[in-house]
């Protein structure tokens, strides 16, 4: 595959490109679902090809060629070209990369148990299994699961000497289930963001033990139905770890994306608040807050050995004490704010442009704990596990919706409460945060479908996080 992905390279230069670079891909996944006890779903993909950038200018191009024969390499290498000099007529500053060091190199994430191994008998009976049990609590409507893993090769090449060989195994699960009441239905899940994921195999779908939990997923969604609205008002507020994860992915991480920040990029989740020109003075946050961008953490779902432009793998610190101090870049973004690259550009698959892209954007912990926090409040609501989200397109102004939340009264959890939201605008929603959860308490979320760009591209991204305290939000917040 190294052979493929050179002849496409050389494809690019002899066409007039000044820098190429390519990826040739080999990938297989699998996604299973259950609903009610029955398996319904079962997808099988498998995909090979190699795609190609050239640089001409002030331009990129880009083309991709499923046909695996150095021919058809050289060919797409020559089509890449082709479009990046058409796109340089339209005048602009050239395009120059920051350096990074050309390597030989092999990185595998590692797994116990590859998921694939496991016979497909048993993965979807564990689905039908844990459904059917969450479905026979009296009160679901709807019990589903779902189940997907990933094994991707990747063969990276560049004309400046890169030759990059990687091996991933990524697996996740979730379950969910739906109560139905008279007037409304009630959500509650297990699994975090979506799911519990990571870069790991199949012995992370065993930790998860659905089994276990199925049948309190189900009657936590059934105990919603009799339980009070949210109260509304301005109120402390604690988030769980798991809405924490998500809070952090869209107010912190589409933000802190450079191409957005530039003007590069505004498909999906629009541009950013940020102006490059306060990076290192803008405060984000409170004290507290300390987020890093860190793809090394073991079994993290958005840790990787080298992005693919051949940029090792690292940790980028984001803010630091509050304050902003970094951001998610690719070579040609970091050359133009004067920054050392930070190894976040992928692409989902050999046919799509890779871009800057979320590794694991998480929080650090601090040094207290859930319990503390519960027992320092007076007068607040707990929120966990999300429900839904709304936010504007810099990143600015939102809105989240939490499956299951508490009354706090005088450092007790009171009543449980349904319909919990809460409001804010992000850099007056980080400056309120005054207690963080603990080193025991940090877990590596998960999301495997993080959208970003025309055609749309999936991004696997990780964001650890431990639950925190915020004083004085806006919660309750409901249309009329």
């Amino acid at each position: 595959m190294f052979d493929f992905a050179e002849a496409a390279v050389q494809g690019a230069l002899d066409a007039g490109a000044t820098y190429a670079d390519a990826r040739a891909m080999v990938t297989a996944s699998e996604g299973l679902g259950a609903r009610n006890g029955v398996l319904e779903r079962l997808n099988q993909n498998e995909s090979a090809g190699v795609g190609v950038r050239a640089l001409i200018g002030s331009s990129w191009g880009f083309f991709a060629t499923p046909d695996p024969s150095p021919a058809a390499a050289r060919a797409a290498g020559h089509e890449a070209a082709a479009i990046a000099k058409a796109s340089a007529v339209v005048a602009g500053p050239a395009v120059e990369l920051a350096d990074v060091g050309v390597v030989s190199a092999h990185w595998d994430s590692g797994w116990e148990e590859h998921p694939f191994d496991v016979a497909l008998s048993e993965r979807g009976d564990l689905l039908v299994e844990v459904t059917a049990a969450m479905k026979a609590v009296a009160g679901v409507g709807v019990a589903s699961g779902h189940m997907h893993a990933w094994d991707t090769q990747k063969w990276f090449v560049s004309s400046q000497g890169h030759r990059i060989s990687q091996h991933l195994v990524e697996c996740g699960t979730s379950i969910e289930a739906t109560a139905v009441g008279e007037a409304e239905t009630q959500r509650r899940s297990y699994g975090g963001i979506g799911g519990i994921w990571g870069t790991r195999g199949y012995e992370m779908v065993r930790a998860a033990d659905l089994r276990g939990n199925a049948q309190r997923v189900g009657e936590e969604a059934v105990e919603l139905l009799s339980a009070p609205e949210c109260p509304s008002g301005v109120t402390d507020l604690i988030l769980g770890r798991e809405q924490l994860a998500l809070q952090i992915h869209e107010s912190v991480g589409h933000a802190i994306e450079l191409d957005r920040i530039l003007g590069w990029e505004a498909a999906f989740a629009g541009t950013s608040f940020l102006d490059l020109s306060t990076l290192g003075t803008f405060r984000y946050g409170s004290e507290l807050m300390n987020i890093t961008a860190d793809a090394t953490l073991p079994g993290a779902l958005g840790s990787f050995g080298y992005d693919d432009e051949g940029t090792p793998a690292q940790r980028v610190d984001i803010v630091k004490e509050g304050i902003w101090v970094g951001v998610l870049s690719g070579r040609d973004s970091a050359h133009v704010a004067g920054l050392p690259p930070g190894g976040m550009v992928r692409g989902d698959g050999w046919d799509r442009l890779p871009m800057v892209r979320m590794t694991n954007v998480g929080l650090l912990p601090g040094t207290s704990s859930l319990e503390e926090m519960i027992a320092a409040t007076d007068d607040g609501v707990y929120m966990e596990t999300n429900r839904s989200w709304s936010i504007d397109d810099k990143r600015l102004n939102f809105q989240f919706g939490c499956e299951r939340g508490y009354e706090v009264k005088s450092g007790r959890l009171g009543r449980l409460v349904r319909n919990p939201t809460y409001t804010g605008i992000t850099p007056q929603f980080w400056a309120s945060l005054d207690m963080l959860g603990g080193p025991d308490e940090w877990i590596f979320w998960g999301t495997p479908n993080c959208g970003k760009g025309q055609p749309q591209q999936y991004g696997h991204t990780g964001h650890p996080a431990v639950p925190g305290r915020f004083r004085g939000v806006r919660v309750g917040v409901r249309s009329k």
